[in-house]
């Protein structure tokens, strides 16, 4: 399909620059064979009994760094851990850099180039690696909020709760799975009394989820590859519910992305430890997801290509026209909407 199929206009004030407080207040749209509004605090009553919520328990490391190369500045996004202190990075002016330069972040915390890719990303390797790395990023490094959400040089501390889900458990991420963002305990609580269940994977986001798609036609968009991982014991469960008449209701496109990549042909979920690059448009079959809740996305991202699979590309138009008019707030820290395909909506 032609990219720009997947392009719409949205006023840039509709952009939302920090979380609604609580959480839970944001809006919700929920998109069917019906367009309705209500609230993420809602969510229950719009589920049924023995339904299964599925989250993303990533946890977002602080992975942007400010540094120097002799009296250059170079700011660098970590997004693919490669072990033994070697990670994948996105350089600002990485065309000026070259193998064997040091780039130095802080006290006692520096890099060096290792490799230029033909993605136009860098390799570096660290002078730590494992706990000592993650130390070190704590403190030097910064939230990787995405280029759309302003910030002055060096960040708000606030972001380092703000772009955290309830759920992060497991370091690894470099972008939030966004849609957790509006999980509050006492909506929880609620899930749980209504009937509903809850299980948890885990989808280390890279920072790839932000880059542009630059072709013309979708089969030609290469995604990065995350790494993710789904426990033996919580795919049994997740199998038993759906044998008993359960559906699965994906919290983001990130859990969605993962429970497809595990699902065979008949939407068995098999546990999973491996790397994923599944790139979902229009046509695709979906085998394990029932049910989205994801936030509101960029135009001719591959995220608004997912839901546009998901729920038909003419329902997304209409939904998402209806979300501009309504002044719904959009992107990482905006609004969600909750989504069902167009045969049981």
């Amino acid at each position: 399909m032609r990219v720009d199929e997947f392009d719409f206009d949205l006023p840039r004030e509709l952009i939302a620059g920090h979380p609604i407080e609580p959480r839970d207040a944001a809006r919700l749209l929920l998109i069917g064979e019906t367009i309705a509004d209500w609230q993420i605090r809602d969510l229950p009553r719009l589920l049924r009994p023995g339904d299964v919520l599925v989250a993303n328990n990533t946890r977002v490391i602080p992975a942007r760094l400010t540094g120097t190369r002799g009296k250059a500045t170079v700011e660098v996004t970590l997004h693919r851990d490669l072990g033994a202190g070697a990670w994948r990075v996105f350089v600002k002016g990485a065309r000026r850099l070259t193998p064997g330069d040091i780039l130095r972040f802080g006290e006692g915390f520096a890099a060096e180039v290792t490799g230029k890719l033909p993605e136009g990303d860098v390799t570096l390797r660290f002078d730590c690696e494992g706990a000592a790395l993650r130390t070190q990023l704590e403190r030097f490094g910064r939230m990787p909020l995405p280029p759309y959400i302003r910030r002055q040089p060096g960040g708000e501390e606030r972001d380092r709760h703000d772009y955290q889900t309830m759920f992060a458990a497991a370091d690894g991420a470099v972008a939030a799975p966004t849609a957790g963002l509006h999980f509050t305990p006492a909506l929880l609580a609620a899930i749980k009394e209504r009937g509903l269940s809850l299980e948890t994977v885990t989808l280390h986001v890279g920072a790839g989820t932000f880059l542009p798609v630059k072709v013309e036609d979708t089969a030609d968009h290469r995604m990065h590859a995350e790494y993710g991982t789904i426990a033996a014991d919580t795919a049994a469960r997740l199998n038993a519910a759906r044998a008993r008449g359960g559906r699965i209701v994906a919290i983001g496109t990130t859990s969605l992305r993962l429970l497809e990549s595990a699902a065979d042909e008949d939407g068995r979920i098999a546990p999973f430890a491996d790397e994923t690059s599944i790139f979902i448009t229009p046509g695709y079959r979906f085998r394990a997801v029932d049910v989205l809740l994801t936030n509101f996305h960029l135009p001719r991202s591959t995220l608004f290509m997912l839901v546009a699979a998901f729920a038909g590309l003419e329902r997304m138009r209409v939904g998402y026209a209806h979300a501009i008019a309504a002044r719904y707030r959009f992107f990482s820290y905006g609004d969600a909407c909750l989504l069902f395909p167009a045969a049981t909506g």
